[in-house]
Protein backbone atom coordinates (compact mmCIF):
# COMPACT_ATOMS: atom_id res chain seq x y z
CA UNK A 1 0.00 0.00 0.00
CA UNK A 2 1.20 3.98 -0.41
CA UNK A 3 1.42 5.18 2.51
CA UNK A 4 -0.30 8.59 3.02
CA UNK A 5 0.50 11.84 4.09
CA UNK A 6 -1.30 12.20 7.57
CA UNK A 7 -0.15 16.21 7.72
CA UNK A 8 -1.20 16.64 3.86
CA UNK A 9 -3.78 14.17 3.31
CA UNK A 10 -2.34 13.04 -0.13
CA UNK A 11 0.32 10.67 -1.21
CA UNK A 12 3.90 10.68 0.33
CA UNK A 13 7.20 9.97 -2.04
CA UNK A 14 8.01 7.39 -0.08
CA UNK A 15 6.87 3.98 -1.85
CA UNK A 16 7.53 0.43 -0.17
CA UNK A 17 5.48 -1.45 -2.69
CA UNK A 18 7.62 -3.44 -5.70
CA UNK A 19 7.95 -1.18 -8.38
CA UNK A 20 6.40 -3.21 -11.36
CA UNK A 21 3.03 -2.95 -9.15
CA UNK A 22 3.23 0.32 -9.10
CA UNK A 23 0.95 3.34 -11.02
CA UNK A 24 3.02 5.30 -13.83
CA UNK A 25 3.47 8.41 -11.33
CA UNK A 26 4.91 5.98 -8.36
CA UNK A 27 7.40 4.52 -10.33
CA UNK A 28 8.77 7.77 -11.31
CA UNK A 29 8.70 8.61 -8.00
CA UNK A 30 10.51 5.57 -6.79
CA UNK A 31 13.21 5.39 -9.99
CA UNK A 32 14.03 9.30 -8.95
CA UNK A 33 14.29 8.45 -5.09
CA UNK A 34 17.05 5.52 -5.79
CA UNK A 35 18.44 7.74 -8.14
CA UNK A 36 18.70 10.61 -5.91
CA UNK A 37 20.05 8.30 -2.80
CA UNK A 38 22.80 7.06 -5.17
CA UNK A 39 23.62 10.87 -6.24
CA UNK A 40 24.10 11.67 -2.30
CA UNK A 41 25.63 8.82 -1.17
CA UNK A 42 28.46 8.65 -4.18
CA UNK A 43 28.69 12.67 -3.46
CA UNK A 44 28.95 11.81 -0.27
CA UNK A 45 32.15 9.65 -0.74
CA UNK A 46 33.90 11.20 -3.33
CA UNK A 47 33.90 14.90 -2.34
CA UNK A 48 34.06 13.88 1.72
CA UNK A 49 37.38 15.52 2.01
CA UNK A 50 37.18 17.93 -0.57
CA UNK A 51 33.69 19.48 -0.29
CA UNK A 52 32.19 19.69 2.62
CA UNK A 53 29.58 22.48 1.52
CA UNK A 54 28.35 20.41 -1.62
CA UNK A 55 28.18 17.71 0.42
CA UNK A 56 25.49 19.78 3.31
CA UNK A 57 23.89 21.39 0.09
CA UNK A 58 22.81 17.56 -1.36
CA UNK A 59 21.81 16.68 2.11
CA UNK A 60 19.72 19.83 2.01
CA UNK A 61 18.03 18.73 -1.30
CA UNK A 62 18.08 15.23 -0.01
CA UNK A 63 15.69 16.34 2.56
CA UNK A 64 13.53 18.91 0.65
CA UNK A 65 12.75 15.75 -2.17
CA UNK A 66 11.15 13.19 0.76
CA UNK A 67 9.10 15.99 1.26
CA UNK A 68 7.89 16.38 -2.08
CA UNK A 69 5.19 14.23 -3.84
CA UNK A 70 4.80 15.71 -7.71
CA UNK A 71 6.64 13.59 -9.77
CA UNK A 72 7.51 16.37 -12.04
CA UNK A 73 9.02 18.59 -9.09
CA UNK A 74 11.23 15.46 -7.71
CA UNK A 75 12.53 15.11 -11.37
CA UNK A 76 13.03 18.69 -11.52
CA UNK A 77 15.64 18.48 -8.13
CA UNK A 78 17.15 15.75 -9.58
CA UNK A 79 18.13 17.93 -12.58
CA UNK A 80 19.40 20.47 -10.39
CA UNK A 81 21.45 18.09 -8.00
CA UNK A 82 23.18 16.81 -11.19
CA UNK A 83 24.19 20.07 -12.94
CA UNK A 84 25.66 21.09 -9.51
CA UNK A 85 27.55 18.21 -8.98
CA UNK A 86 29.30 17.88 -13.18
CA UNK A 87 30.09 22.12 -12.68
CA UNK A 88 31.73 20.90 -9.36
CA UNK A 89 33.39 17.99 -10.70
CA UNK A 90 34.91 19.93 -13.58
CA UNK A 91 36.29 22.98 -11.92
CA UNK A 92 37.99 20.44 -9.33
CA UNK A 93 39.72 18.71 -12.46
CA UNK A 94 41.03 22.08 -13.10
CA UNK A 95 45.15 22.50 -13.91
CA UNK A 96 46.70 25.46 -11.96
CA UNK A 97 48.53 28.22 -14.12
CA UNK A 98 52.54 27.77 -15.24
CA UNK A 99 54.78 29.38 -12.18
CA UNK A 100 57.84 30.90 -13.94
CA UNK A 101 58.84 28.46 -17.00
CA UNK A 102 57.58 24.98 -14.75
CA UNK A 103 53.93 23.69 -16.12
CA UNK A 104 51.91 22.91 -12.75
CA UNK A 105 49.68 19.31 -13.97
CA UNK A 106 46.74 18.25 -12.11
CA UNK A 107 46.40 16.21 -9.63
CA UNK A 108 49.27 18.85 -8.39
CA UNK A 109 47.75 22.06 -6.61
CA UNK A 110 49.20 26.24 -6.05
CA UNK A 111 46.09 27.48 -4.76
CA UNK A 112 42.21 26.72 -3.61
CA UNK A 113 40.91 27.19 -7.08
CA UNK A 114 42.58 24.43 -9.13
CA UNK A 115 44.18 21.33 -8.92
CA UNK A 116 43.98 18.60 -5.82
CA UNK A 117 44.43 20.13 -2.59
CA UNK A 118 46.04 16.90 -1.03
CA UNK A 119 48.67 17.10 -3.28
CA UNK A 120 49.71 21.11 -2.61
CA UNK A 121 52.94 22.99 -3.61
CA UNK A 122 53.91 26.21 -3.80
CA UNK A 123 54.37 28.91 -6.22
CA UNK A 124 57.09 31.90 -4.36
CA UNK A 125 58.00 34.42 -6.39
CA UNK A 126 57.94 32.45 -9.90
CA UNK A 127 59.68 29.58 -7.97
CA UNK A 128 58.11 26.16 -7.96
CA UNK A 129 58.49 24.72 -4.46
CA UNK A 130 57.42 21.38 -2.45
CA UNK A 131 57.46 21.85 1.50
CA UNK A 132 58.11 19.29 3.84
CA UNK A 133 56.11 18.13 6.93
CA UNK A 134 58.60 20.36 9.50
CA UNK A 135 57.88 23.60 6.92
CA UNK A 136 61.56 23.60 4.69
CA UNK A 137 61.01 24.18 1.21
CA UNK A 138 62.77 23.00 -1.55
CA UNK A 139 62.59 23.90 -5.10
CA UNK A 140 61.29 21.38 -7.45
CA UNK A 141 63.61 21.60 -10.50
CA UNK A 142 61.29 19.31 -13.08
CA UNK A 143 57.78 17.57 -12.84
CA UNK A 144 56.97 14.31 -15.25
CA UNK A 145 53.12 14.05 -14.82
CA UNK A 146 53.29 10.86 -17.13
CA UNK A 147 55.26 8.91 -13.84
CA UNK A 148 53.59 10.78 -11.29
CA UNK A 149 57.05 12.05 -10.45
CA UNK A 150 58.95 15.71 -9.34
CA UNK A 151 62.24 16.28 -8.91
CA UNK A 152 63.32 18.47 -5.73
CA UNK A 153 66.64 20.48 -5.73
CA UNK A 154 68.54 18.95 -2.33
CA UNK A 155 69.54 21.26 0.39
CA UNK A 156 72.58 23.50 0.30
CA UNK A 157 75.34 22.10 2.07
CA UNK A 158 76.54 25.31 4.28
CA UNK A 159 79.85 27.23 2.55
CA UNK A 160 82.97 25.81 4.84
CA UNK A 161 80.47 23.77 6.45
CA UNK A 162 79.37 20.10 6.44
CA UNK A 163 75.60 20.78 7.43
CA UNK A 164 72.68 20.88 5.56
CA UNK A 165 70.57 23.83 5.26
CA UNK A 166 67.35 21.60 6.61
CA UNK A 167 69.84 20.24 9.56
CA UNK A 168 67.63 22.36 11.92
CA UNK A 169 64.12 20.49 10.55
CA UNK A 170 66.04 16.75 10.85
CA UNK A 171 66.75 16.43 7.53
CA UNK A 172 63.89 16.12 4.37
CA UNK A 173 60.52 14.56 5.97
CA UNK A 174 57.66 14.17 3.66
CA UNK A 175 53.94 13.79 6.07
CA UNK A 176 53.16 10.12 5.80
CA UNK A 177 49.25 11.45 5.25
CA UNK A 178 49.95 12.89 2.21
CA UNK A 179 50.29 11.18 -1.29
CA UNK A 180 53.52 12.05 -1.88
CA UNK A 181 57.10 9.47 -1.28
CA UNK A 182 60.40 9.19 -2.15
CA UNK A 183 60.93 6.73 -5.08
CA UNK A 184 63.82 4.15 -5.11
CA UNK A 185 65.69 5.97 -7.54
CA UNK A 186 67.81 8.05 -5.62
CA UNK A 187 71.26 7.72 -4.07
CA UNK A 188 72.13 9.29 -1.11
CA UNK A 189 74.97 10.55 -0.22
CA UNK A 190 75.62 11.51 4.10
CA UNK A 191 78.49 13.25 5.21
CA UNK A 192 80.64 14.18 8.76
CA UNK A 193 78.77 10.93 10.46
CA UNK A 194 79.26 9.91 13.94
CA UNK A 195 80.77 5.98 13.88
CA UNK A 196 77.61 4.74 14.79
CA UNK A 197 77.07 4.51 11.10
CA UNK A 198 79.55 2.41 10.67
CA UNK A 199 77.28 -0.91 12.01
CA UNK A 200 74.61 -0.31 9.35
CA UNK A 201 74.76 -1.74 5.68
CA UNK A 202 75.96 2.05 4.05
CA UNK A 203 78.95 2.07 1.77
CA UNK A 204 81.25 3.60 3.88
CA UNK A 205 84.19 2.67 2.21
CA UNK A 206 87.16 4.85 0.32
CA UNK A 207 85.88 3.76 -2.80
CA UNK A 208 82.25 5.29 -2.12
CA UNK A 209 80.66 7.99 -4.60
CA UNK A 210 80.23 10.51 -1.70
CA UNK A 211 84.11 10.66 -2.06
CA UNK A 212 83.89 12.49 -5.19
CA UNK A 213 81.95 14.77 -3.97
CA UNK A 214 83.81 15.72 -1.43
CA UNK A 215 86.32 17.18 -3.87
CA UNK A 216 84.37 19.52 -5.57
CA UNK A 217 81.96 22.69 -4.81
CA UNK A 218 79.77 22.77 -1.64
CA UNK A 219 80.83 19.24 -0.89
CA UNK A 220 84.61 20.42 0.07
CA UNK A 221 83.38 21.41 3.59
CA UNK A 222 82.69 17.80 3.77
CA UNK A 223 86.07 16.51 2.89
CA UNK A 224 87.90 14.15 5.08
CA UNK A 225 84.39 13.73 7.28
CA UNK A 226 83.17 9.92 7.52
CA UNK A 227 80.46 9.55 4.73
CA UNK A 228 78.67 6.73 3.27
CA UNK A 229 75.80 6.26 0.33
CA UNK A 230 72.90 4.20 -0.34
CA UNK A 231 70.15 3.34 -2.87
CA UNK A 232 66.83 4.46 -1.38
CA UNK A 233 65.25 1.29 -1.63
CA UNK A 234 61.94 -0.27 -0.88
CA UNK A 235 63.20 -1.94 2.61
CA UNK A 236 63.65 1.65 3.79
CA UNK A 237 61.82 4.26 5.00
CA UNK A 238 59.82 6.52 2.00
CA UNK A 239 59.09 9.29 3.64
CA UNK A 240 62.32 10.53 4.97
CA UNK A 241 66.04 10.96 4.77
CA UNK A 242 67.76 11.75 8.16
CA UNK A 243 70.19 14.52 9.18
CA UNK A 244 71.11 15.51 12.50
CA UNK A 245 73.80 15.93 15.32
CA UNK A 246 75.33 12.96 16.63
CA UNK A 247 74.54 10.86 13.30
CA UNK A 248 74.96 12.71 9.71
CA UNK A 249 75.10 16.63 9.72
CA UNK A 250 74.95 16.92 5.62
CA UNK A 251 73.49 14.95 2.72
CA UNK A 252 72.78 15.75 -1.20
CA UNK A 253 71.16 12.82 -3.61
CA UNK A 254 71.69 11.96 -7.14
CA UNK A 255 68.37 10.28 -9.09
CA UNK A 256 69.13 7.41 -11.16
CA UNK A 257 72.74 7.39 -10.95
CA UNK A 258 74.52 4.91 -13.03
CA UNK A 259 77.40 2.79 -12.12
CA UNK A 260 80.84 4.23 -13.41
CA UNK A 261 78.68 7.50 -14.38
CA UNK A 262 81.40 10.61 -14.06
CA UNK A 263 80.46 13.15 -11.67
CA UNK A 264 79.82 15.93 -13.87
CA UNK A 265 76.78 13.50 -15.09
CA UNK A 266 75.38 12.97 -11.63
CA UNK A 267 71.11 14.33 -11.76
CA UNK A 268 71.30 15.92 -8.70
CA UNK A 269 67.50 15.84 -6.93
CA UNK A 270 65.57 14.16 -5.02
CA UNK A 271 62.83 12.21 -6.61
CA UNK A 272 59.41 12.46 -5.25
CA UNK A 273 56.42 10.14 -6.12
CA UNK A 274 52.80 10.13 -6.15
CA UNK A 275 49.75 8.32 -5.79
CA UNK A 276 47.19 9.48 -8.77
CA UNK A 277 44.13 11.02 -6.68
CA UNK A 278 41.60 7.83 -7.52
Amino acid sequence: MLREDIYRGRPACRVSQPLHTLPPKYRICKVANVSLKILFFGCHFLYINKHPVLRLFIAQLYSLFLSLSNPELITMVHVVVFFFILVTQVSAYRPCPKCGKIKVPYPLSTGENCGDPRYRIYCNNGALEFMSASGFYYKILSINPKANKLIIKPPLIQENTCYSSDLDQGGLMLDENLPFNISTRNTVMLFNCSDNILLSPLNCSSSSFCREFEEVGEGCGCKGTLCCHFLKDSSMTSHRIRARLGGCTAYTCVVDKQPDEPLESWNFGIELQWLPPF
